[in-house]
């Protein structure tokens, strides 16, 4: 049992890190309603843009500020280069307009700084803590543990204030009709602006913790397809979802991984994320906290 509950651990707190960048996928998501598919590229932008300014001696909090300042203008440049033209355009012409600035910013993160893989340290060393092994003989990473603390605390951060304040109720409002919301004097430009503007933060974090993890390269542009589950298990627009259909992910590929990986050859843990949301489409294809859809023939 303490073996189980290890790797269920080890699950959970991945899926975490797995709720932060379906998080950026939310807010492009509640805002726009479109599927943001550049999220990853932005994370990989993200970690390469903080590296390099690291490795350029640049003091780490210094550069998470330039960094940061470099997401902010993205964001806004997104927004003012990319959104403001095709408002009130066909949903698909977004979703191939966020293709296109995924290939942008690939090749620009890799124009900037180069294509080879870096290491990331940011403090944090990836070994079990020590009283936890002595007191249940569980070995649970010091750095899965922090980099989930992190990544809950953001995520809960983010919830409140979406949820809570008067740019969380006007993004709710534009996500529901955008003419409406016009209507009754909210600046959609400006939502969406600050929505951009947190996706790019949230990118820059979640860059960090994954880049720390597996070192900076190209794979992290992928993490976008592994936070698709995701938010077909939680539901595309909701905050909570994301959160529980992470958890729900990082939990069952672990466990897939170790109890059926040895009966179906191994390399489970790549791809049972995808059958599980495909299982669950046929089910509830809005997601556990999404919103049926009713349209009037």
């Amino acid at each position: 049992m303490s073996f189980f509950f290890e790797v269920l651990i080890g699950g959970l707190l991945s899926g975490v890190m797995y709720s932060l960048v379906a998080l950026g996928f939310v807010l492009i998501y509640k805002a726009s309603g479109v599927f943001n598919f550049a999220q990853g590229a932005m994370v990989f932008f993200a970690a390469l843009t903080f590296v390099g300014f690291l490795e350029m001696g640049v003091w780490f909090w210094f550069a998470f500020a330039l960094t940061l300042g470099a997401m902010v203008v993205l964001g806004l440049a997104t927004e003012r280069i990319v959104l403001r033209p095709l408002v009130n355009q066909p949903q698909i012409s977004l979703f191939m307009a966020t293709i296109g600035l995924t290939f942008v910013l690939e090749g620009l993160a890799q124009l900037l700084w180069g294509s080879q893989p870096h290491g990331l340290d940011i403090g944090i060393q990836d070994e079990p803590l020590g009283w936890i092994s002595d007191a249940t003989g569980m070995n649970i990473s010091k750095f899965d543990l922090a980099a989930a603390g992190i990544a809950a605390a953001l995520v809960t951060s983010l919830a409140l204030f979406f949820s809570r304040t008067r740019i969380g109720r006007a993004l709710r409002a534009v996500a529901d009709d955008h003419q409406a919301a016009l209507a009754v004097g909210i600046p959609l430009q400006q939502i969406w602006g600050i929505v951009w503007t947190v996706a790019g933060f949230v990118a820059l974090v979640a860059g960090m913790l994954w880049g720390a993890r597996n070192g900076v390269q190209f794979a992290l542009t992928f993490l976008a397809l592994k936070a698709l589950p995701v938010l077909i298990l939680g539901g595309f627009e909701s905050i909570p979802g994301a959160i529980v259909g992470g958890l729900i992910i990082g939990a069952s590929e672990k466990l897939a991984e170790v109890y059926l990986g040895p009966y179906v050859g191994g390399g489970i843990e790549g791809w049972f994320p995808y059958v599980l949301a495909l299982l669950f489409l046929l089910v509830r294809p809005e997601g556990l906290f999404g919103e049926k859809h009713i349209d009037r023939v």
